[in-house]
């Protein structure tokens, strides 16, 4: 199984990019990991919000390729513990899904078309995060699944 991230929009601020840089790395020693990250909206001011969501929707839908499993970050969604998120991800390895697609929307979420093409959705928390914060949160997450799953001193240290 790979595991692809997309993301609208780059990541602006330098503390983020180095955690985000530092668990990408440490990651490719578990599984094949990748982000996407897609070209930010630009001349929104003259958009509204429904429009906005329905320009990003249509770069993130023609991102998937047909056979990947499409999971939404998003806080009305399934909510794990650490250690359940480590067994949801090696139940989707143990169903040899070829590409598990997570996808961190924009400022104002997803399109009803991207939450109508995705299998399922998850939540890091009942709290809302910028999406700027929830690469970081989410890839140190996928990291600590990771060591979860092959019993390492990570999650506990």
């Amino acid at each position: 199984m790979k595991i692809k991230l997309i993301q609208a929009g780059k990541t602006e601020e330098n503390y983020l990019r180095e955690g985000i840089a530092l668990f990408e790395k440490r990651l490719q020693h578990y599984i094949p990991f990748q982000t996407l990250t897609l070209p930010a909206l630009k001349n929104t001011r003259h958009l509204s919000v429904q429009q906005q969501k329905e320009k990003e929707g249509t770069a993130i839908l023609n991102s998937f390729q047909p056979t990947d499993r499409i999971v939404l970050l998003d806080e009305r969604g399934k909510s794990f513990t650490s250690e359940e998120f480590a067994f949801y991800l090696e139940g989707g390895m143990m169903r040899s899904l070829p590409q598990l697609v997570f996808v961190i929307g924009g400022p104002y979420g997803f399109s009803d078309a991207v939450y109508e093409r995705a299998h399922e959705r998850i939540s890091l928390s009942k709290m809302t995060f910028s999406h700027q914060m929830v690469r970081l949160y989410f890839i140190e997450q996928l990291y600590r699944a990771f060591t979860i799953l092959k019993n390492e001193p990570y999650h506990h240290g």
